[in-house]
């Protein structure tokens, strides 16, 4: 049976990496219909249908799906996926949001972050702080589940699929969407950046993160912070990598005064490349650092900065 993948639509845009990724994870399942759901999202669709793999795009146009309210878009994709096997979605916050209501409401479990396809009914996904691979084999007649894209590599936009406008079901009254509070950044987006330097408890404090940005403003990279960085205060949470923060996988990953606690080590160890300075030499950061600097990271980053 065909794939339904559910795409991340916000104001009317796609994130197209994150399906690009997804794309390449399912594509041994069989056809894959793209669905994009929301007002004004013609353009959204346009890029969709140009998605390698991509056999049909699904335009569901109501204002209703916006904003990534659950109930409506969860009743739209449950009344769908009597025809498709497998309902997929990349693991983003409005994906997990929406994929465990569209799970409960077909009575079938959800399998969530899933890092490798075996077949139809066999997949991959990591637990405890990435530490374990489990294999799941679901019986489920429909198989839900959200993709971890940090271990893909995304499809090329080649393809030139159709695109159909559906109608479906729909829930209102459960919740109001009342505003969005997105924080606009010049820098690119963490999870989807090719370049990353991350600051952890050893940066110091919230003023000391600037040598974090300034060096990340250097290499044209996004800015990370471990939880410890988080929860100190020293960096917004929207910053987090790690087991409770985004999954990243970039092709350079630079750690600075990062110790390197298994929870973080779960967002960004499938990097292409980690940099780590830090002043401990036994820091377990070290073990996965490609290229590593024991060094006081407020002598390194200034003069790193400097010679770039």
């Amino acid at each position: 049976m065909a794939v339904l993948l559910f795409a991340d639509v916000q104001g009317g845009e796609l994130s197209v990496d994150a399906t690009a990724k997804t794309l390449a994870a399912v594509a041994s399942l069989g056809d894959v219909h793209v669905l994009i759901a929301g007002a004004g999202c013609d353009a959204a669709a346009a890029e969709a249908a140009k998605l390698s793999g991509v056999s049909k795009v699904l335009v569901a146009e109501l204002a209703d799906y916006d904003h990534g309210i659950a109930e409506a878009t969860a009743a739209l994709i449950a009344g769908l996926a009597g025809d498709y096997g497998h309902i997929v979605a990349a693991a983003t916050a409005a994906s997990k949001n929406i994929l465990p209501r569209v799970a409960a409401l077909m009575d079938v479990m959800i399998l969530g972050d899933v890092t490798a396809v075996i077949d139809a009914d066999t997949f991959e996904r990591p637990i405890y702080a990435g530490n374990a691979i489990q294999t799941v084999k679901s019986s489920d007649k429909v198989k839900v589940l959200t993709i971890r894209t940090a271990a893909f590599t995304g499809v090329e936009a080649s393809g030139a699929a159709a695109v159909e406008a559906i109608s479906g079901a729909t829930v209102s009254g459960l919740s109001t969407w009342v505003e969005d509070k997105v924080a606009a950044s010049d820098r690119p987006e963490l999870t989807s950046a090719k370049v990353v330097v991350s600051g952890g408890r050893g940066v110091g404090s919230e003023a000391d993160f600037a040598l974090i940005s300034g060096l990340a403003d250097k290499l044209g990279a996004a800015v990370g912070a471990s939880r410890a960085a988080v929860d100190s205060g020293y960096a917004p949470n929207d910053w987090q990598v790690g087991q409770t923060g985004k999954v990243v996988a970039p092709d350079l990953y630079v750690a600075v005064g990062i110790s390197g606690a298994i929870q973080h080590l779960a967002g960004m160890k499938n990097s292409k490349i980690i940099v780590a300075i830090n002043k401990d030499e036994e820091a377990p950061i070290f073990q996965v650092a490609d290229y590593g600097l024991v060094a006081d990271l407020f002598d390194a980053v200034p003069e790193l900065t400097g010679k770039i």
